[in-house]
């Protein structure tokens, strides 16, 4: 049953009165503004309201430098909104309006690197069914991305000092709003668990390291999202961006407050093709200073970030390709031989052997979207996490070979509808009877980690690891837990191989 009437469903926030709706017993609260922010400028309070304000479409999201274009939407389903730079907007799903329900809460952290996305792109964002069979709270928010969230302009004066971390001091901001606001929505703001996948696990761990963020977390559960060499914002590079601006009479914070978006954009794009052509390394994401502590396999985790539980993983083949994966059941042995020295020349020999050891069950095809970037950087999470007594570590990979092209193991994103128990709303996952029982092990150690801190699956054990084990859960037909089970196989993979990033 639907129900919105003019009382009801309604809930009074710091701000101001809320409707959302009602649908079978669950609430949805979708387009509330928990901040608002000048370009280059940190985020502040929305303003408070009189009467009752809806909650009934989405927010705006962020603007991209990118026009979408459609590709691959039978693998990953999207769904895209209008922009705006006034982007700070965040939804809720629950089981409960009653303030003393006190039901974990969820929060989502969507992908796209720090440039692109937002709280609805996927199909598979959507958080009813995670809220409805999870009996909890789940909140998927949007931020500033890009430019606007990420480029560094503090040289141009002290009101610029975290321009280069703008996006997450937007997820703050957010924090502090369910903080505030979220017993009124059934949850409780002691026990809330950041969750994200590729970019919103970058952020999860990005946060995990920001003190004034930290604080306003409890859990951390990070999907494909630990990436060691890439998106840190070089100050190098930053630097000499600013001294293009200076050379073109553009470094004036005012003035670029002023351009459209588009001229900004236009601007920017130009001078770092230049200084990426000159051999700098022109990164959007977050930057090291006195806000944010930094990489944490690069420089340690905080104090506060080791006592945070995490769930850290990734899937098979993440972002690696091959046309020939489709046609891997019709190659002779022979045949295949020589695809894989193609590949991988006087290495092919042994990673074929190191392959068969670690993948016994997967064919030798498979090598060929094997992906080693995120995976090495999962292992070396989990040491540094390791280095400390009492952090509370637990590591999966998704390994499920889907149906499509005859057999095709899990890519970048495969694993969202899993976690979010939305598997019914993508065709491709609708390709065998055992998605729903693997959907139902995900589900339940994602919700139990959100409950409790420990990822129970019912009649599996899924131990920490510790230092020197890296008990890895494998999400697959059949899950078990491995343990060092592939380390040298990626590490030699990495080694002789070049991964590639979208």
């Amino acid at each position: 049953m639907f129900i919105c009437q003019t009382d009801q469903p309604v809930v009074q926030t710091k701000y101001g009165k809320l409707r959302g709706y009602c649908l079978d017993g669950n609430y949805a609260f979708h387009g509330i503004r928990y901040a608002k922010a000048k370009r280059f400028h940190m985020p502040e309070e929305p303003e408070a309201w009189d009467g009752v304000k809806d909650a009934l479409s989405y927010g705006l999201v962020c603007r991209i430098m990118k026009e979408h274009i459609p590709c691959d939407e039978v693998r990953i389903s999207h769904r895209f909104w209008p922009m705006s730079e006034d982007c700070q907007y965040l939804n809720v799903w629950t089981p409960a309006l009653n303030k003393d329900a006190k039901k974990p809460v969820m929060v989502w952290l969507h992908g796209g690197a720090f440039d692109d996305g937002s709280s609805i792109e996927h199909i598979a964002y959507d958080g009813e069914n995670l809220s409805r069979y999870g009996d909890m709270v789940v909140v998927s928010l949007n931020h500033r991305l890009n430019i606007l969230g990420y480029w560094d302009l503090s040289e141009l004066g002290d009101e610029y000092w975290n321009t280069g971390n703008l996006g997450n001091a937007d997820i703050v901001a957010a924090l502090r709003w369910i903080r505030d606001n979220i017993e009124g929505f059934g949850g409780d703001p002691d026990n809330v668990t950041l969750f994200g996948q590729s970019g919103g696990g970058m952020k999860v761990w990005s946060l995990m390291q920001t003190p004034e963020a930290n604080c306003l977390f409890h859990k951390g559960i990070i999907q494909s999202g630990v990436i060691v060499d890439h998106f840190d914002s070089n100050k190098e590079a930053n630097h000499a961006m600013v001294e293009e601006l200076r050379r073109r009479d553009l470094a004036d914070g005012a003035r670029l407050e002023a351009m459209s978006y588009e001229q900004l954009t236009a601007v920017y794009s130009e001078i770092a093709e230049k200084l990426t052509a000159e051999g700098y390394m022109v990164v959007r994401g977050p930057l090291e200073n006195d806000y944010y502590l930094g990489n944490p396999v690069k420089r340690g985790f905080c104090s506060r970030a080791q006592q945070i539980p995490v769930i850290v993983g990734s899937v098979f083949g993440e972002f690696e390709a091959s046309p020939e994966i489709a046609c891997k059941h019709s190659y002779r042995e022979d045949e295949i031989d020589s695809i894989l020295e193609e590949r991988y020349g006087a290495a092919a020999q042994k990673l074929n052997t190191l392959f068969g050891k670690a993948y016994p069950e997967k064919h030798r095809m498979d090598l060929m979207v094997l992906d080693s970037l995120i995976r090495c950087a999962d292992i070396s999470f989990v040491e540094e996490r390791c280095k400390t007594e009492g952090s509370k570590t637990y590591s999966y990979l998704f390994n499920y070979e889907f149906a499509f092209n005859g057999g095709t193991p899990a890519w970048h994103c495969a694993d969202i509808p899993f976690f979010f128990r939305n598997t019914d709303k993508l065709p491709i996952c609708q390709d065998s009877e055992d998605v729903k029982p693997l959907e139902e092990r995900i589900f339940a150690a994602c919700t139990a980690f959100a409950r409790n801190g420990k990822p129970e699956i019912p009649g599996i054990e899924w131990p920490e690891c510790t230092p020197g084990k890296e008990h890895v859960m494998i999400f697959d037909r059949t899950c078990e837990v491995r343990t060092n089970f592939d380390h040298e196989l990626v590490q030699y993979h990495k080694e002789n191989t070049k991964s590639i990033l979208p």
